[in-house]
């Protein structure tokens, strides 16, 4: 989920980022305790930064593997917003998302890793980018959530001019998650196709929190605004076993790093 944000469910927009992180209590990551290398944090507001190459392995790990090399990355400086920090060909941008400007609410514990093709860089992208350098100078979350509310209005930022998706195949994220919309560390890989003002019932589609089963089917994700509202399609079970696999040795550095990244008991 991109950040698991806003899930549309009846006619109420869960915050993102959420529509993983509900949209599958069966896929719950536990936490774990911390290797002694951890750094402990009790949630707050003040950001720090990751560490350079680990955020980068974490960002590009929302894309596939084949696709890593040739993409962008992003890294948070905590006190300015966004850098590149690594220019790629392939038109296709990766970065750990820290601030989820729809919850009118800052954490230091939000960790999101994504990636957005050509179409959403100058899109989605963009208001990430932009969130995260009015978080940067001071803005109050109410206030970036208003602005951001007011640059869509204004036509500042727009949806996609095309299709196209967001890649949020992770085999770890932190946000807002069932059973309770409370924040905690998940494993859902999904991809986000742009589904600009469509809804569940266009599609025909009937998720359900209480059946992970009906999320397996592609759902319709609301984050925020009609703007960004996602189809959302997860990977299978085979998939989603084959990145946990593969990613082992970053979730174990994610894990050393900060404990609330830990992943090591994942209930089914």
């Amino acid at each position: 989920m991109k950040r698991l944000r806003a899930f549309t469910l009846n006619a109420f927009a869960l915050p993102a980022l959420t529509a993983f992180g509900l949209a599958s209590a069966s896929v719950t990551v536990t936490a774990a305790p911390a290797q002694d290398a951890a750094i402990a944090h009790t949630p707050g507001t003040v950001i720090e930064a990751m560490p350079a190459d680990l955020e980068t392995r974490y960002a590009l790990s929302a894309l596939p593997g084949r696709l890593r090399d040739e993409a962008s990355v992003y890294l948070l400086d905590p006190d300015s917003g966004y850098r590149l920090a690594r220019e790629g060909s392939s038109g296709v941008a990766c970065l750990v998302e820290r601030t989820a400007w729809e919850l009118s609410d800052f954490r230091d514990d939000i960790y999101i890793p994504l990636c957005y093709d050509a179409a959403g860089i100058g899109a989605h992208f963009k208001v990430i980018l932009d969130t995260a350098a009015m978080r940067a100078q001071g803005m109050s979350p109410e206030a970036l959530k208003a602005e951001v509310e007011r640059r869509y209005r204004d036509k500042v930022y727009r949806a996609p001019a095309k299709a196209g998706l967001s890649y949020m195949i992770a085999p770890v994220m932190r946000t807002i998650g069932p059973p309770d919309l409370q924040v905690r560390t998940m494993s859902m890989p999904h991809f986000m196709f742009y589904a600009p003002g469509l809804t569940n019932a266009d599609l025909g589609a009937r998720p359900d929190l209480a059946e992970p089963a009906s999320l397996m089917s592609p759902f319709i994700d609301r984050q925020g605004n009609d703007e960004q509202s996602y189809m959302i399609q997860m990977v299978g079970a085979a998939e989603k076993a084959a990145i946990l696999a593969e990613e082992k040795p970053l979730l174990d550095d994610l894990c050393a790093y900060r404990d609330v990244l830990c992943a090591s008991q994942v209930a089914h």
